[in-house]
């Protein structure tokens, strides 16, 4: 294997540790809650409620049903693995963030009722990764959000209350919050994506820069 495919690939495994052990941590709260027969929905945030601010540390890790639960863990998986393989510098501090000022917020604004779920962290996620790829014009990093957004079919509608034991409140401060850290570590992360044409002008002035004069003519393409 060559060097740089294998620092790529430990790159990679190191990004999928994180947001598999706390995926590994949801589960566990989800399958000791089953074997208990118990309903922890009350440690969800109750907005607005001294006693719902709890929530804000414990909501993300307590789920309806495994129905939900799984909904939550493939987009979660896949889009905070992205963001640790791309953003090593502040990936750690977008997961708090979006962990503490969603919930924050969702206590402080939404409807006062129980809620609870990932998918407050899946939509900040989701709109990091976009948001930054538009800032950094950089298509990997959009494409990744809109394959989940692709594939996890409702998020788009998500934002809107179409449905009435939805909290779609979390969801849509959830992708606000992202959309800021974007704009926030707009310095960080991978730069522009580069296609046939930037590559091309990059050996012209790479070609330049080492002769000290511009490349023969005869050397250099037109690219219409």
């Amino acid at each position: 294997m060559p060097k740089e495919v294998h620092i790529e690939y430990r790159r990679l495994i190191l990004s999928l540790i994180p947001p598999s052990i706390f995926l590994l941590l949801i589960w566990l709260v989800k399958i000791v809650e089953v074997i208990e027969g118990a309903d922890w929905y009350h440690l969800g945030i109750f907005s607005g409620k001294i006693s719902g601010l709890k929530g804000i540390l414990f909501s993300p890790l307590i789920h309806s049903n495994f129905s939900h639960l799984v909904n939550n863990s493939i987009p979660f998986l896949v889009l905070l693995t992205a963001i640790f393989y791309f953003y090593q510098k502040v990936a750690w501090r977008v997961f708090f963030y979006s962990y503490l000022i969603t919930g924050i917020m969702v206590w402080t604004l939404a409807r006062p009722s129980y809620h609870i779920g990932a998918s407050g962290l899946v939509y900040s996620f989701a709109a990091f990764l976009f948001v930054s790829g538009i800032i950094r014009r950089n298509i990997n990093l959009m494409a990744i959000s809109l394959l989940v957004i692709f594939l996890y079919g409702s998020m788009i509608w998500g934002i809107f209350p179409y449905l009435p034991d939805m909290s779609w409140e979390s969801h849509l401060i959830g992708f606000t919050i992202g959309a800021v850290l974007a704009i926030i570590f707009r310095h960080e992360g991978p730069g522009p994506t580069k296609f046939i044409s930037d590559m091309e002008d990059d050996d012209e002035e790479n070609e330049t820069d080492m002769s000290g004069q511009e490349a023969p003519p005869e050397r250099k393409t037109d690219i219409n």
